[in-house]
Parts: structure tokens; sequence; C-alpha cells
């Protein structure tokens, strides 16, 4: 009879369900937040209820989970709202941008290329991170 090794911290660190590895999520989504606590009540003992402080409790953590979520969202938006801005101060005024291996790029800031969550400057119809902006010339008028 043929006897192989388990690897013990391999098999401690994944659990199997199955008979299938399974991957543990990277932290609880509201889903599964709801979930759980429709579980408990649904299991919870008859003879001895959930108390009004427990539940409270978890709402508020679901509370905190969804305010936290939304909180996200308005950060993201306010970004790219940022980023434009920055963008559009640029328009119309000589820029210098990095330019990968070459040399730097001097140019006009043409427009703006909204690619997905990034806003990019547009000189010399080549799109550039704002990132990449090194420098920016500002004339003086009379």
């Amino acid at each position: 009879m043929s006897v192989t090794g388990i690897n013990p911290i391999a098999a401690a660190n994944t659990p199997v369900l199955n008979g299938t590895a399974r991957i543990p999520a990277k932290m609880l989504q509201q889903d599964d937040f709801l979930k759980l606590v429709v579980a408990q009540l649904a299991n919870q003992d008859p003879m001895k209820p959930q108390s009004d402080t427990e539940f409270i409790a978890q709402m508020t953590s679901f509370t905190t989970l969804e305010q936290g979520k939304t909180m996200q969202a308005d950060i993201s938006q306010m970004r790219m709202q940022q980023q434009v801005l920055q963008g559009m101060s640029l328009m119309d005024r000589e820029v210098t941008v990095r330019s990968g291996k070459s040399d730097p790029v001097k140019g006009i800031g043409s427009g703006l290329d909204m690619d997905g969550q990034d806003i990019k400057i547009v000189v010399g119809d080549k799109p550039y991170a704002l990132s990449d902006v090194l420098e920016v010339r500002f004339d003086k008028q009379n």
C-alpha cells in the first residue's frame, strides 16, 4: 500500500468543500451580511430569541457597511471631477509631459481624453496621464 505525504500547511490553509478547494473571499459583501442575518433569525432558538441589543448592533453594522460603500462611490466620483478640473486648467497652455523612454514632449494642451476612470491630457494628438505633466507655462499678458 502506497501512502503519499500531505503538506500540513497547505492542507490547513485550503478549506475543502464537497471535494473541491474553496477560495476564501477577501471581505464580506452586503448580500453576505444579509444572508447571515436571515440565517441567524431563521435558526434561532424560539425559547431564547435574539436580544434586541444584539439585533440592533447587527443592523448598525449593516448600515455602516452600506454607508461605507456609498462613501467609496462618492469619493471615486469626486476624484474623477478633480481630474477633469485639473485637465481643463491645462487647456490652451504650453505643457511639458513625460513621454516614456524618449525626451519629454512640449506642446499645447488641446483636449481631454476620458479613458474609463483616468483623465488624460491631449498634447500633439497623443493622450498623456495627468501625472506625466512635468511643467506648465503660463504666458503673462500685459
